[in-house]
Order: C-alpha cells, then structure tokens, then sequence
C-alpha cells in the first residue's frame, strides 16, 4: 500500500465515523422533525391536485402532556378529506416518529384546524359541549339549492335556514293617518334604512355564498320595477308571456288555491295567494317532457330579484326544477316543493336585458329524479312598489323600504301573521310580523314541531337594528348591545330546546363585533348583553337575538358607520358568529370563507389566449378563511355573467374568440363557502392589431359623505361630496340640515343631525368596480388595438409592467385621498408616481380620466409630478350640477352629474389647466378646461377632470376613446 493510499483510506474511514458520530448525534426531536418533512415532502393524495407540494410548517412536543402537534401549510387542506384518509395520514405519521414520540397523541393542524375536522360528516369534540340541538337535526334537501354552483359547501351553512331583517321600516301611523318612518331623520338617512345597507349589500350575500337558505320579513330587492308571470293573468304582463308545453297529456290544475293579481291597490285582510289558482304535472325522470315558462317584457334593462311560487301537496318532490336564463346565461335550481307553497320563494337576483325574449326568462320542467308532483304558480320579478292601501293611502315607496306587515300581506302570510291588533296599530303589528312570519314559514318543521306552518326548516332568527344615545363629549363610540329572552315559555322553545341558546348567541354577537371592530379600526364600545322582554326575541320559536349595531345618535358611531368598509366588517362578524353559532349547535366544526382576491390581471398570451392572474388576500384574524380554490366567472360582449369555472393555483389560462370583448372576476372559495367577487377585468384581442392597451382601475374608493366634525358642528355634508357606496344603495334619506353641536340629543326640526327626506325612496349607484368594461368596449370600437387590464394595484405591486404596452388608461373614477375613511385611497399613490414616471420617460402614451385628478395633487410634491408628468395643474372643483355638459373633440355630450340608481355621478368635478406645451383638449359648459393634452417628442399624455366612464351616451364614448387614441398614438 503506498502513502497516499493509506491517507485516503483512512480519510474515508474518519468520515465515515463522523457521521455516524453526527448521525448519533441527533436529538430525537430533529430525527422527528426530519422524519415528518420528509413524509409531508413526498406526500401525495389520490384523486386530489395541490397547487404546491404540502410541507410541514412547524412541529412541537409537549413532553408534560405527551402531545405531538404539526402544522401544515395551506395546500395540504386542498385535498378532500374522508375519515378513512385521516386514518392512514395519522397512522403513517405516527409510523415516522421516533420512540417516544410515536407513543403520543397526535395531532395536525392546517389553517387552524384539526385535518380529522375536515371530514364533512365528522363531528367536533371540541365544540361537543355546546352541541344544543342535540339528535334534532334537518336532513333533507334545501329548501332552494343553486345547482349551478361550481363549489362544495361542507363546513358553512349549506341546508341551514335563516330568518334575519334590517329593522322597521315605513308604516302607516294610523292615529295621525299618514305613513312615516318609525325612526327619526338624524345624519342623513334612519335607522328604517341605514340598517337595511349593512344587511342587502353585505350580510345576506355572505350568509348565501357559504350555502344558507335565508328568509327576510321584508323585501330585499332593491328595484322598483315588478313584473309577475301567472297562469292566472299576472301583473305588468300579458297572457302570451306565460306558456306551458307538455308532451304527453297535460299541466291540470292543483287542488288548493294560487296567486292571482288585481290591478290596484290591496286593502287589509286580502291574500293574493288565496284568489287565483295553480297548475301541477306528474313528475318525470326525463327532461323536456313537460314545461312552463315565464318570460315576461322588461321596460328597462336592469337587475331583478326572481321568486318562485307553487304549492306544496302530500306528494310534491323535493326537486323542483328551475332555470333562470339571464343575459344569455342560464341558473338552474332546485326547490324542494315539500315545504314553503303559496308563498313567494327567493331563488336569485339577475341582470336581464330590455325587451322580451327566450334568453330572459324562468323555465320550471317536471323533471326529478323522484316521483310525485310538480307545481306551478306565479313567477315574479323585481321588488316593486308598495301596494298594500292603510287608511286610503298607499306608501308611494318602493316595497323595500316599507316595513314588514306589508310584504308580509303581499307574500301570502295569514292575518294573524301580520294584523293581530285588527288593523288598528300598524306599528306594533309591524315588530311581530317579523318574527311571526318566521313561525309562519318554520311550523311543522324539526325545529319548530309544535307549531302548524310551512315545514321550512328555519333553525335561528336575527333582528339587526342600529340604537339611540349619544356621547356628551362628540368623541366617544357608543358601541353595540345584543338582547335575548330566556324568561318565556318556562324557558323553551317549541323544540323542547332551552331559551340559554339565544342568549348564548347574543353574547357571541356581542363579543364578535366588539372583537373584529376593535381589531379593524382600533377602538369600539361593547355595551350590554340584556335578557329582557322583546317581541323580536321573545316570539320566535328559535335560538334568537337582537343587535344593536351601533348608535345611529351619536356621530362618531355613524361616522365609521356609514362607511361602506365598515358595513363590511359589521356583516362579516355577524356572519362568522352566525355559521360558528350554527355548526357548534350541531357539534360540527366551521370554516370560514375567504376574503376576495387581489391584484387581478388579465393579459394576452396569444391572440386567442389570456392568461388571469390574482393573489390572495389573506385573514389575518381567520387562519381557516384559506383560499382552497377560486372560482373564475366570464361574461362575453354585453352578455351576462356565467356561473364560474372552478380552478386551482393563483391563475388560469382562458381561451377566447378574436374580435369579442371578455370580462372576468374572480372569488376564493374552500369549504366554508365562497368570497365576494374581485374587481372585474376585461380583454380584448383584435385580429390585426399591432398595438395593446393596458386598461387600468385605479378607482376603489369606498366613503362617507364629507364630515363635518369640529366643536361646533358634527354630520354629514352631502353635497360638498355623497361618498361612495358599495354599488347601489337604499340608505339615504335627506340632507342634514342641522349641523349645531349645541342640539346633540335634541330630535326632530333642530335638533343635531335632523335633515330631509328629499332622498327617501331614491337609490343611489355606487362603485361597481366594473368599469374596465366601458373602457374596453370604446377602446375596442376602433377595431385597431388589443385591450387587457389590471387593477392599479396589480401595478403598485410590480406583478404588471406599464413598459410592454403601447399606450395605457388609468381609471380613476371618485379616487382621491380622504382622512376620514378607514382606508387610504389616493389618485396617484407614491408607487404609481414612480412607475408612471419611469413610463413617460421611456416614450409612454397615457390616458388618465378621474373626478380628483388635480384636487387630489395639491400637495408641493404631488402638485410637481402632477405638472411634469401629466402636463397639467389643479384650477379648482366645478359643482357639476350648473353644467350642462362638455365641448370636447368635435362633440357636445353630458356625463353623470346628479345621483341616480344607474350609474356613479361626478357630482363634482376638476378644472385642468395645461403645463407647458400642453393644451386644453375639453371644455365644460361654463368654459373652464375640462381636460389637457400633452403630444410632445419625449411622451403623450391626455388627461380629464372628468371620469370617462360617466359619459352617458355609448357611441359618444366610442368616438371620443377613438379620438383620444388617435391623439396619443399617432
């Protein structure tokens, strides 16, 4: 052996040892943790996809308790879990770990939850104890289900019932003979409305998209418009638009009374549903066997609420099969005929197109997959008008806004539910409606057995109402209180189940607002948890609370409030008390849904391809509000939404058609339910087109009204600035009249916060976040350039390249900076500065349209981007409202400027003054420059004071988007 042989084997023998001694070395806790990355590093699930491969987060021991706990990463809850999967995972983990580790208990946790509590029919031991109900439980089908739904709904609400409403409403004072709000006018709007913004918009939307079935006294269909379809002549419809076909014999009539209108008002004790008559088929396993349809002639394009109604007979199925064809599109549903029959039964709200025609319209078959009998009654759409007479009078005001005994009358509830005082107290009959219509709805059901009814299974009720009382100081928040009634009835409900159960959950409505309030905006006021006597807690005959939300008294409340992000956190509390209430009741575990996804792009990657692209917005107080998957919802032309695409990962690859225009959004959905939709983002691919257009929305502003607050004033300022609410709303009432500090606490003329009730009655548009749509469509008119758009924030965060696109539109809308919103809105955020900077010094072309443009740069800084950038300085805000429209490019054309139910006004607008070498491109009516225009050598640039999306005519849009684009990229 030579040297240098001997030294390499001793080296390798040296080594050898040492890693042994390493090996050796070891502790068992990171033998363990090895062990366990390695088994989560090569896992894999049959039948299931993950986004990313699942690892092992973190792993502990609790030597005191014995107790191993590893916790995943999010994708390992993508997979669908059954006990027997569990089973294997535990076993095989188990199996990894190192004595004495595999002796202990052992549990995984992913986004917050226990794996063995996503087995949807697993029960959780952890919330055993508050498991109420006991063995009564409903297990049949829904009383209506989307089908249509591309998601699975296993630890939300799904076959879960509700009863909830927004408090009051208008009624008939009969003493004083005239119809009034049950609420004082303070701060612009009543308690009569103001709640109704929290509970239509936000809290009943989110209760549906994690699967619940849920029932409100009042109308909830914000449209003014009404059209019925019936077999028996219908309203705002003709005979010709109610058809019914059937192949082999024919739709007879039901044995028990239907719905028939009469033109006109109703008086007191008349039932709709009690005057007319109803058809019924043989059910059928096949399709088009037999059929009605309801297609009625809509004067106007718009959205519209659609109910149903039918009878319910000893052998009615529990499938009931309806379509909703909307915009080309098609719902279907099934509504289980069993329960719920001679009233009006909630299936969804669509946008359906003017006119009358096969792509708008209700289709119910006989087809089910049991046998027994279809029924068929009239078909409505739309809320409506008030048309219930009190005194010689009608409301005047749409049905929405009237209080519950009058739709309750319209819906086919029985006298008793709604005019128990004999028609004499319209107010007091008005509060037991709400509740009575729930026992009404629910009797004969698991949950209500005691009572005769319609079987629908509604296991809890809510009342949200807002509160009096006021701080002395003007500074303090009020807060919320919640109230049950456990002293009735010897302290049961029909059930047998204990009255403990609403206060139960009164206090975790209590405790979750004041938590998630706290959390959101840093400071809220937790009152008073009362079990006291109250009809809207004490007549239900299930789990029930009230909540006072906050004090619609008292401005500071109000001033958080009335802003529409705040509406969201008070509905998202609301509803994650109400689905953990729920589940816990059952002993089941909940998830809660996420929240909408962020930063959504939409590119071309080829000419008939896009490629989606969106992030996550994470919960930080929910670790199991975890995207699982999205769901991605396309709309063609001016064609209506579909109903979604399920996909996994954080983008997708969409096919489209050359020379059509595509509109996407996007939610995030798991087992707990599905978020609101993103904002929606366009495309567009034109045949020859050497040239794409980046359409940019910048505009996501949420607001108050301007405030007013200082020592001697406090409320809102209507007409210096309306806010923004979330699209459409119902909630304002007047303007404030008095602002005088002095008067807190004083009601009526006078009094602090008073105002009119000139608004009353009148729906407001919003931000819909849909305004790519209009741009796309005039940037595509010109058949010349392919058009794909982001949101601004998509470009804050560098996921989209301002450099690879020709020219580029930023939406700005109602954008500006505001102190008091809870959230920063800006027009030009310091990070949109620096990227449009880097843009126009590159040679960029850019066309920006937005309300605040110049108000919004005033600040030195802004002020000088403002100018050298944009070539353009702030001259002053014009009330638009003096003008009648703008000169501009050849054309004379007006915009949005006063408040209306179809689109957002600028109410208030921006005088632009040309920098340098820029010119006045527009004029307002009063001559002062609307818009500036930059063409120089190094860049271009046309900027408006104005939003662009608020021109009113289509086809001015068109010619003026074609014209702006000429300038710019010539």
């Amino acid at each position: 052996m030579t040297l240098g042989k001997g030294l390499l084997i001793g080296c390798a023998c040296l080594f050898a040892l040492s890693t042994s001694v390493v090996a050796q070395g070891l502790t068992q806790k990171e033998k363990a943790n090895r062990s366990l990355n390695e088994y989560f590093l090569n896992y894999h699930a049959k039948g299931s996809w993950f986004t990313q491969q699942p690892r092992m987060k973190s792993f502990s021991v609790d030597d005191r308790n014995q107790l191993v706990t590893i916790t995943t990463d999010e994708h390992f809850a993508q997979q669908d879990f059954t006990d027997k999967q569990v089973g294997q995972i535990y076993r095989k983990v188990k199996k990894a770990l190192p004595k004495p580790y595999s002796k202990y208990r052992i549990q995984i946790v992913s986004n917050g939850m226990l794996v063995e509590d996503y087995v949807p029919s697993h029960k959780s031991k952890r919330d055993g104890s508050q498991a109420l109900w006991g063995k009564i439980n409903y297990n049949g089908r829904p009383w209506v289900d989307n089908a249509s739904r591309p998601i699975n709904i296993t630890h939300g609400l799904y076959d879960r019932h509700i009863s909830l409403w927004a408090s009051h409403g208008r009624y008939y004072d009969n003493k004083k003979g005239f119809w009034k709000w049950q609420r004082p006018n303070l701060f612009g709007t009543t308690e009569d409305l103001f709640t109704q913004t929290i509970v239509v918009p936000f809290l009943i939307p989110m209760l549906e998209n994690a699967g619940a079935v849920v029932f409100t006294p009042r109308e909830r269909d914000w449209q003014t418009d009404e059209y019925i379809v019936d077999n028996d002549g219908g309203l705002n419809s003709s005979d010709s638009q109610y058809k019914e076909y059937a192949e082999n014999g024919s739709w007879l009539t039901a044995p028990h009374e239907g719905f028939k209108a009469h033109s006109g008002h109703y008086v007191d004790h008349e039932n709709p549903f009690l005057a007319g008559t109803a058809r019924m088929m043989k059910a059928s396993k096949k399709s088009d066997k037999a059929f009605v349809k309801y297609q009625p002639h809509f004067a106007k394009e718009g959205r519209y609420a659609v109910y149903v109604s039918y009878q319910s007979l000893p052998n009615s199925v529990d499938d009931a099969h309806y379509t909703v064809f909307h915009k080309g599109q098609a719902t279907e549903y099934r509504v289980n005929q069993q329960m719920g029959g001679g009233t009006w039964v909630y299936l969804g709200t669509f946008d359906f197109d003017k006119g009358d025609n096969v792509y708008n319209c209700v289709m119910l078959t006989n087809q089910s997959r049991m046998k027994g009998i279809v029924t068929a009654d009239a078909v409505r759409f739309g809320g409506g008008m008030g048309n219930i007479e009190r005194g010689g009078a009608i409301s005047h005001y749409p049905r929405c806004l009237e209080g519950a005994r009058y739709y309750a009358q319209w819906a086919g509830a029985p006298y008793t539910a709604y005019g128990a005082r004999g028609g004499d107290d319209d107010y007091s009959d008005d509060i037991n409606t709400r509740s009575k219509m729930t026992n009404w709805l629910a009797g004969g059901s698991v949950y209500v057995p005691t009572l005769d009814g319609k079987k629908v299974p509604i296991e809890l009720s809510l009342a949200i109402h807002s509160d009096a009382g006021y701080a002395p100081n003007g500074k303090d928040i009020v807060g919320s209180l919640a109230i049950a009634t456990t002293d009735f009835n010897d302290g049961r409900l029909s059930s047998g189940v204990s009255r403990q159960a609403s206060k139960m959950f009164a206090e975790q409505l209590l405790s979750g607002i004041t938590r998630d309030m706290t959390f959101a905006y840093k400071r809220w006021n937790r009152r008073y948890l009362w079990d006291r006597n109250y009809s809207e807690t004490r007549l239900p005959e299930v789990p029930s609370a009230i909540i006072e939300t906050l004090s619609h008294q008292n401005f500071p409340d109000m001033a958080l409030g009335q802003d529409p992000n705040v509406k969201f956190t008070l509905a998202r509390s609301m509803y994650k008390t109400i689905v953990r209430y729920i589940n816990s009741m059952h002993g089941r575990s909940t998830i809660i849904a996420p929240l909408a996804p962020r930063n959504v792009s939409v590119e071309l990657t080829a000419k008939n391809q896009v490629q989606l692209s969106w992030s996550a917005q994470p919960d930080e107080q929910e670790p199991t509000a975890t995207p699982t998957y999205y769901i991605i919802y396309t709309a063609t032309g001016h064609g209506g939404f579909d109903n979604g695409t399920k996909v996994n990962g954080t983008s997708a690859v969409m096919t489209i058609e050359p020379g059509e225009t595509y509109h996407f959004r996007v939610t995030a959905a798991n087992r707990g339910g599905e978020s609101f939709p993103s904002e929606t983002v366009s495309a567009f691919s034109c045949p020859n087109a050497r040239k794409t257009i980046l359409v940019i929305n910048g505009f996501h502003r949420l607001a108050t009204p301007a405030v007013v607050d200082n020592n001697y004033q406090q409320g809102f300022d209507i007409d210096r600035d309306p806010g923004v609410s979330y699209g459409l709303t119902a909630g304002w009432n007047g303007r404030q009249q008095c602002f005088d500090v002095s008067r807190m606490g004083h009601e009526g003329p006078g009094g602090l916060g008073y105002g009119g009730d000139e608004l009353a009655g009148h729906f407001i548009a919003g931000n819909d976040f849909n305004y790519t749509i209009a741009h796309t469509d005039a940037i595509a008119s010109a058949k010349q350039y392919n058009v794909v758009s982001c949101s601004s924030e998509a470009i804050e965060a560098g996921k989209v390249k301002l450099e690879k696109y020709q020219a580029v539109d930023l939406i700005l809308g109602l954008e500006k900076y505001d102190p008091n919103t809870v959230k920063y809105y800006k027009s030009f955020p310091m990070s949109m500065q620096r990227r449009i900077a880097a843009y126009t010094q590159g040679g960029g072309r850019i066309l920006v349209s937005g309300a605040y443009v110049g108000e919004d740069m005033m600040q030195e800084d802004d002020a000088t981007w403002l100018s050298r950038f944009m070539k353009a300085s702030y001259g002053g805000t014009v009330k638009t409202d003096s003008l009648t429209g703008v000169n501009g490019l050849g054309m004379q054309f007006d915009f949005y400027r006063t408040l209306n139910p179809y689109h957002y006004a600028a109410t208030h607008t921006n005088v632009l003054s040309p920098e340098g070498n820029a010119i006045c491109a527009m004029q307002y009516s009063s001559g002062q420059s609307a818009a500036v225009a930059y063409a120089g050598t190094d860049y271009k640039a046309f900027v408006m004071g104005f939003p662009f999306e608020c021109i009113t005519d289509r086809t001015t849009r068109n010619k003026l988007m074609q014209g702006i684009l000429n300038y710019i990229l010539q």
